[in-house]
């Protein structure tokens, strides 16, 4: 089975072609300030990144009559369960609208639809980030004001965790209970219990261990205080919480390599504060192993950061009394996404209906 997988970022479009789950072809499109300044919004971009994949398969001879499926990242779109989606027309209307919100991977189902129905082959999109399969109990925040939000790295963890259970130990993925870490730019925890994240917290805006950009929890009184100290604009805090918090907002930098060599090389408050970071993490684990009630096959990490073996060994330090810990470094989101639609066009899954 061949598919075109589709992953836009903010400055990039990654694709990627696949004959079942070997990579054929790869490359990176990078889109320059001064390309994208014409566009208003996202979805302006549609017509310009389209373009430039076709030319690049043209340019090394595949052709899209060739290929069996078209897959794209799946964007900000409604919660759903995780799991491969056919792309429809209300799923194309939501990413369309901004529904849940503006984001480049929102690209991801249009482009993917667009250049599948031109050649009438079918289009997926693969565990979006708005995955959402808590449990009710989950959900309660502690006011009814507020209700906890399910965004998280959903098609890294499930992609690992699948992995995980077939290497390591010859199961289904839903047969397997596993806490898993995603180590990156934000940082997610997730109780994957029997096929289903049943409880995660909000990796993007303000929930969780702290990360090289993201603040993570913050103590509410003083949150609150800050917001009506009139000091800051509400932009500004919104900053400090995604973008500027977390290890940026201490030592000025969101290279978590540059800070474990800085702590290595005996800069101790980059060795304080990237320890932090791991017991952070490592409490999130603790949390998330009594959500699965202790019942915990193994604790999973990934992520880039997770290259680091000394952070993970941090972490492993204090959680090992838990379960196994396996480290699976990076991210290989072409490949993830690949293996979605390739479970569905073999038949090992029904693709799902967004409605």
């Amino acid at each position: 089975m061949k598919q075109l997988i589709i992953n836009p970022g903010s400055t990039s479009t990654k694709i990627a072609v696949f004959e079942d789950e070997s990579l054929v072809f790869e490359k990176t499109l990078r889109h320059s300030n001064e390309e994208l300044s014409p566009y208003h919004n996202v979805a302006d971009q549609f017509e310009f990144r389209k373009q430039l994949i076709l030319e690049a398969l043209k340019e090394n001879d595949i052709k899209v009559e060739s290929l069996n499926a078209v897959v794209g990242r799946g964007g900000l779109l409604m919660p759903i369960e995780g799991g491969t989606y056919a792309v429809n027309d209300r799923l194309i209307e939501d990413l369309k609208t901004n529904v849940k919100g503006e984001h480049a991977s929102n690209l991801g189902g249009l482009i993917a639809r667009s250049i599948a129905d031109e050649v009438n082959i079918p289009s997926f999109i693969v565990d979006p980030v708005v995955v959402d399969e808590l449990d009710d109990v989950a959900r309660i925040s502690g006011h009814p004001l507020f209700e906890r939000i399910s965004i998280w790295h959903a098609l890294n963890q499930k992609a690992v965790a699948r992995r995980a259970a077939k290497e390591k130990f010859g199961k289904d993925y839903n047969e397997m209970n596993f806490v898993v870490v995603h180590l990156g730019g934000g940082i997610s925890v997730g109780a994957h219990k029997k096929g289903r994240v049943i409880d995660v917290n909000n990796a993007l805006n303000g929930e969780g261990p702290f990360s090289p950009e993201r603040s993570g929890s913050l103590p509410a009184d003083e949150l609150v205080r800050l917001c009506f100290s009139g000091k800051y604009t509400e932009a500004e805090i919104k900053k400090m919480i995604v973008g500027k918090g977390g290890i940026t907002a201490y030592l000025g930098t969101n290279n978590a390599k540059e800070v474990s060599e800085r702590a290595q090389s005996g800069d101790e408050k980059a060795k304080l504060i990237y320890s932090a970071m791991a017991y952070q993490v490592a409490k999130a684990v603790g949390e998330y192993a009594v959500v699965l009630d202790g019942e915990v096959d193994a604790i999973l990490i990934t992520g880039g950061i997770a290259y680091d073996k000394n952070f993970v060994q941090m972490i492993e330090n204090k959680v090992k009394f838990i379960a196994d810990v396996i480290a699976y470094p990076g991210e290989d989101e072409l490949l993830a996404l690949a293996q979605g639609g390739l479970r569905v066009l073999n038949n090992t899954e029904s693709a799902k209906e967004y409605k």
